[in-house]
């Protein structure tokens, strides 16, 4: 049966339209629905209790889904949705949630090699000390890229480490106006593209989606073991760079991204650093060594050239 089809004869044995004050037939339907799932889950007791004895299980479990789907029908129906809609809004946010990756654009293929990520790379991370204190310093082939990092914060949680994060967005997602800006890598062959997607407001959702991100694997374990990201924080994610050529991208590669990402995060801080490889055409990020002996910090490491725009 087509679900538009069922919900408008469902919609024929609705006894709550026209009676009674405005907010029941809305109420009603939801109560319902929360009565229906707690008969659904009285039902998988019993089979659990009684296992094959309870003869009626799979008889019992379709009425108990029936039921629900007679509520669901009737409370998309008093907020105007069809079910058909529902169904495929529903099916469009699971497949980007857990859909694997496919074929996809590059968002720098069109322009020259100088305004195009690289596509493999061996970045280093260090600790340097010197003032009287230690920040972190990343390098590539030598250079540095942006400036030294401490944590800026009273509670040293590693976030002076975070560069991983955006080289994690670069190998999974092909995206980050942060290291493009430090990689001279920005496209300004193309005003428009260089003002919207490498610009400044670009650079700080960057910045705040590694900050909201890091807060919320600090409490969870930092991610070790994690399964999975509360799909909250990557619709927020999705919210915020919508307007940006990475919303194209899934809340499953959001998510790989992530946990690439701090894969690496949790190796860089054990070791203190570390060489990275960030590889776009395998879509990972992976922690190849401890820092070399020779590039470890000293008390006199001062600022060297910086690479920045």
């Amino acid at each position: 049966m087509d679900l538009d089809q069922y919900q408008a004869e469902a919609k024929k044995t609705d006894k709550t339209y026209g009676s009674g004050e405005a907010t029941d037939s809305v109420v009603i339907p939801l109560l319902g629905l929360a009565g229906e799932t707690g008969e659904l889950l009285s039902e998988y007791k019993k089979h659990l209790r009684d296992g094959n004895s309870h003869m009626l299980f799979k008889d019992r479990i379709k009425e108990e889904l029936g039921d629900l789907l007679w509520y669901v029908s009737n409370v998309a129906g008093k907020f105007e949705l069809s079910l058909s809609e529902v169904a495929v809004f529903n099916l469009k946010k699971t497949q980007d949630r857990w859909s694997p990756h496919s074929a996809r654009r590059q968002f720098d293929a069109s322009f020259g090699e100088k305004e195009r990520l690289p596509r493999q790379m061996l970045v280093e991370l260090r600790e340097v000390s010197y003032e009287g204190k230690t920040r972190l310093r990343m390098e590539l082939d030598g250079v540095q890229l942006g400036d030294d990092l401490t944590d800026n914060s009273d509670d040293q949680d590693g976030y002076r480490f975070h560069d991983v994060f955006h080289l994690s967005y670069v190998a999974v997602l092909g995206w980050s106006p942060v290291l493009r800006k430090l990689l001279q890598r920005k496209r300004k062959s193309s005003p428009a593209i260089d003002e919207v997607q490498d610009g400044g407001r670009a650079q700080v959702i960057d910045e705040g989606i590694a900050a909201l991100v890091f807060e919320y694997a600090k409490h969870h374990s930092w991610l070790y073991g994690v399964g999975q990201i509360d799909y909250q924080l990557l619709r927020t994610i999705k919210g915020l760079t919508s307007f940006l050529e990475v919303g194209e991208r899934s809340a499953a590669e959001w998510q790989s991204a992530i946990f690439q990402g701090f894969d690496v995060w949790r190796e860089v801080v054990k070791h203190s650093g570390g060489l990275i490889l960030v590889d776009q055409d395998a879509l990972s990020i992976r922690f190849i060594r401890p820092p070399c002996e020779k590039n470890s910090s000293s008390a006199n490491d001062t600022p060297t050239a910086v690479v920045s725009d």
